[in-house]
């Protein structure tokens, strides 16, 4: 598949559209919508080696439209500025680790730049949007009908934002969206189904992407619980095997990590004769882009209820660029 035949993602089924409601009259300046992004995904809750929140604008600069993607990639600021965006919001950093300059003549330097000679701003919302309710994992979770679920892991810092907010650690926990922050989501399918056919659930509510869905584990298996975890996920396959989950929906799964997880999970299934699926967790692995993608919408709407409250709108909308490095597949034989 080349990228002019990538489609542009849809909205998934049974969703709202992309543009938010804006029931608000007054236009926001950059640090106002910068606080409420801030109350939807407190950068206190991010992960210690992260680097999110305002990279770059005048937090006095009036704000009328917004623009939400994955990807802070030149195609998405060309969408930005040709659409006349005051503020990029990428869940994805322009800047993870330290720089010494932003000179244009670096690919992302002329980011930066362009961005602002087009009075277009940058924030990133990354591990704090996706520890967050309603965040990346609840939205992924939602798509895949996962139910009474809770975090895969408490993060630290979510117990830290959640204490000095007078809120029990968990205290959300099997009600729906709830007070939780923590890395992915478990809980039970609303419905068992086998593993092929959760697997086709997966790639028809998640965006196209070369890549498709890869699968390992026996096709029929019954599965009736599910772990999610959007972006890169093969960090937390202990929490995954101690959550007992019967498939586990991630991105960028690497051979050794995949294959010791699989032959260890089938050893230790067959040596305690187990009754239920054998050598669970299975594993379904997506495209990075993919199983973030579908955060966006809820940001839109999220963003919009925020200042809303103060009587405030913009314009928020999600970008229909599919930023997937992958632009194309040749089937093995």
């Amino acid at each position: 598949m080349s990228s002019s035949d990538t489609p542009a993602p849809e909205t998934p089924r049974g969703t709202a559209g992309r543009h938010a409601p804006t029931s608000g009259t007054g236009r926001p300046t950059l640090a106002q919508v910068v606080s409420a992004l801030d109350g939807l995904y407190p950068p206190s809750t991010a992960e210690g080696w992260d680097a999110v929140g305002l990279v770059a604008g005048d937090p006095a600069a009036p704000v009328g439209k917004v623009l939400f993607a994955v990807d802070p990639v030149a195609a998405v600021v060309d969408e930005a500025l040709d659409w006349g965006a005051d503020l990029l919001v990428t869940h994805h950093p322009l800047f993870l680790r330290g720089v010494s300059s932003v000179a244009a003549t670096t690919f992302k330097g002329s980011v930066v730049h362009r961005l602002l000679t087009g009075g277009c701003a940058l924030h990133v919302a990354h591990t704090n949007a996706d520890a967050a309710p309603r965040g990346v994992a609840d939205a992924l979770a939602d798509l895949v009908g996962i139910t009474d679920r809770r975090p895969l892991e408490v993060s630290a810092a979510g117990e830290t934002h959640e204490l000095s907010h007078g809120l029990a650690p968990g205290a959300g926990h099997g009600t729906g969206y709830g007070t939780d922050r923590g890395i992915g989501r478990v809980g039970r399918l609303a419905e068992p189904t086998t593993l092929a056919d959760f697997a086709r659930r997966v790639a028809a509510v998640l965006p196209a992407t070369a890549q498709g869905i890869r699968f390992s584990g026996d096709p029929d298996a019954l599965v009736t619980t599910a772990a999610v975890l959007g972006g890169s996920g093969d960090g937390y396959f202990d929490a995954v095997r101690a959550a007992d989950a019967d498939v586990y929906v991630t991105s960028d799964l690497r051979h050794h990590p995949a294959s010791e997880l699989r032959e260890r999970a089938e050893f230790e299934s067959r040596a305690a004769g187990a009754s239920g699926p054998a050598g669970i967790p299975f594993l379904v692995d997506t495209a990075h882009y993919a199983s973030e993608w579908p955060w966006l919408r809820y940001a839109v709407e999220d963003l919009a209820a925020a200042l809303a409250a103060d009587g405030l709108a913009v314009e928020a909308r999600v970008s229909e660029i599919v930023t997937d490095p992958w632009t194309g597949q040749v089937p093995s034989r």
